[in-house]
């Protein structure tokens, strides 16, 4: 009997052997799988904006501080609260970051962004800016106005995009420059309507912004699109 008793136990064992040996993941306790993150809008810099003051030669915010507190991902949007006196430009060209300087950037990777009215000493009306994120990797952002004088004093940041849950279907195939256009509302349903209307959970908060306008151009082949002002009006979005 006793015999029988120890050999059931020794194939009890090996059962559980190799029922573990079957299942690294169940042996180990690993969890299961995180699922994807949802797509959000981030609001630069919070509440203090993407602003230059001309009289003190400073920022409005830290902006390298505050981009080590966010997690970016593909589709996601950068939004900034600023107006005529800066610009947004989106890079993933380290020279051109360092340079301050977009000038003689030639990549299809590197966007202007700006209000679109050209600056100016008096005060400017605040307006939004979004900027996608395309582009797996090191994006670098500043703003080129004053000759790169503003990047030069800080207002610039770079960021870590990781892949996420990759371009939803409205960016994933933007259209190909070189050509002169003007920035069409975000598509209806997107992060970007969704989150500036305050119909999606997962934006964080203080990032339900109102687009006023926003203009874009995109350097690429050579050839620099012409600034454009895109007639993305608060009516627009208030109609969504």
């Amino acid at each position: 009997m006793a015999l029988l008793l120890r050999a059931a136990a020794v194939a009890a064992t090996a059962a559980a052997v190799m029922g573990m040996l079957a299942s690294p993941a169940a042996a180990q306790g690993a969890p299961s799988p995180s699922p994807d993150p949802a797509y959000r809008n981030h609001t630069v810099g919070g509440a203090d904006g993407w602003f230059f003051n001309a009289t003190s030669n400073s920022t409005s915010g830290n902006y390298s501080s505050w981009a080590a507190t966010e997690t970016f991902y593909l589709g996601d949007y950068l939004i900034f609260q600023t107006n005529d006196n800066s610009s947004v430009v989106l890079t993933t060209n380290a020279t051109t970051y360092t340079l301050c300087d977009p000038s003689e950037d030639d990549g299809l990777e590197t966007y202007i962004y700006s209000g679109g009215g050209g600056g100016g000493g008096g005060t400017e009306e605040t307006k939004a800016i979004a900027a996608p994120l395309l582009y797996e990797g090191t994006n670098y952002f500043f703003s080129e106005a004053d000759g790169g004088a503003q990047c030069q004093q800080g207002m610039r940041f770079e960021i870590k995009v990781a892949y996420g849950r990759g371009l939803p279907p409205d960016l994933a195939h933007p259209p190909p420059p070189p050509m002169e256009r003007v920035l069409a509302p975000p598509p209806a349903g997107s992060v970007l309507s969704q989150g500036l209307d305050g119909a999606d959970a997962g934006a964080g908060a203080g990032d339900d912004t109102d687009v006023k306008n926003a203009g874009c151009r995109a350097i690429g082949a050579g050839t620099r699109f012409l600034e454009a002002v895109a007639a993305v009006t608060l009516a627009f979005f208030v109609a969504l």
